[in-house]
């Protein structure tokens, strides 16, 4: 028997509050059991997985082992923990989204557009405020991915699960979350300053692909590199045709079409 919180069990009447449910307990205590969570929703351990299993196929929450120092002893398999992931915390409502909308507005309001652009800028400022400039511009593609890596490790500090990879001809900054999306969608200045500040920090020009803002699965920001002179002939005959012009922008549009199919 589970020990009485003061609470009263939540009352769950189809699979959309079940799952809503499972959701907001798991917000509220962390990483739980099927067993935890079937005792507070008043449900066999048997009747939740097939919640927690739909959760899963969407990508809100994961499985993982329990570990020894908590684990129940007894027969049967190991028991297994499940927590949120950034997508199921990414399609919570939360209320100081609406309060900071609402401080957006009436800073709009009282000091103009401008005003909202230089608050989108100082906060980008301040979360890679420890991210050197790239002095040697596109010059040297060992800097401007060293660069990139520092960006994503704040972004990851910040709240945005960030990470690069190397795609084509470049490497993309990845955000896997935004933890301010319903403000960006209103307030698109704050995802043009990330960009604005992402060039000034690589030395290079970067082409924002995606944001979760507008519905994509992920923020992403590509960096093209440098490709080595012609002037070598050994150079050119590494090249081969994946550095001619239309071969960078097929692999640019299908980074782009990637990212656009796993939205969906």
């Amino acid at each position: 028997m589970s020990v009485d919180s003061g609470v009263a069990p939540v009352s769950v009447s189809h699979d959309g509050q079940t799952r809503t449910a499972v959701v907001a307990f798991l917000v509220e205590h962390g990483p739980a059991t099927a067993g935890d969570i079937g005792e507070e929703l008043g449900m066999s351990a048997a009747g939740v997985r097939r919640h927690l299993d739909a959760l899963i196929t969407s990508g809100e929450i994961r499985a993982s082992a329990v570990s020894a120092r908590y684990a129940r002893r007894g027969r049967g398999r190991p028991a297994k923990q499940f927590q949120l992931t950034s997508i199921g915390r990414g399609k919570l409502h939360h209320a100081y989204d609406d309060l900071a909308g609402a401080a957006m507005r009436r800073l709009r309001d009282v000091a103009g557009e401008q005003a909202v652009r230089d608050f989108a800028a100082d906060r980008i400022d301040a979360i890679v405020a420890d991210v050197p400039e790239n002095t040697a511009g596109d010059s040297d593609p060992d800097a401007v991915i060293e660069t990139a890596d520092r960006i994503a490790v704040a972004l990851t500090a910040a709240g945005f699960s960030a990470n690069t990879r190397r795609v084509g001809a470049g490497v993309q900054i990845c955000q896997h979350h935004c933890p301010v999306a319903h403000v960006a969608t209103e307030f698109p200045e704050l995802c043009e300053a990330e960009t604005a500040r992402f060039t000034n920090l690589l030395g290079t020009h970067v082409q924002r692909l995606a944001t979760i803002a507008n519905g994509d699965c992920a923020c992403t920001t590509h960096v093209p590199l440098a490709v080595a002179s012609s002037a070598d002939p050994a150079d050119a005959d590494t090249r081969g045709t994946n550095d001619s012009p239309s071969s960078s922008d097929a692999q640019l549009a299908s980074a782009v079409g990637t990212n656009r199919e796993d939205s969906r």
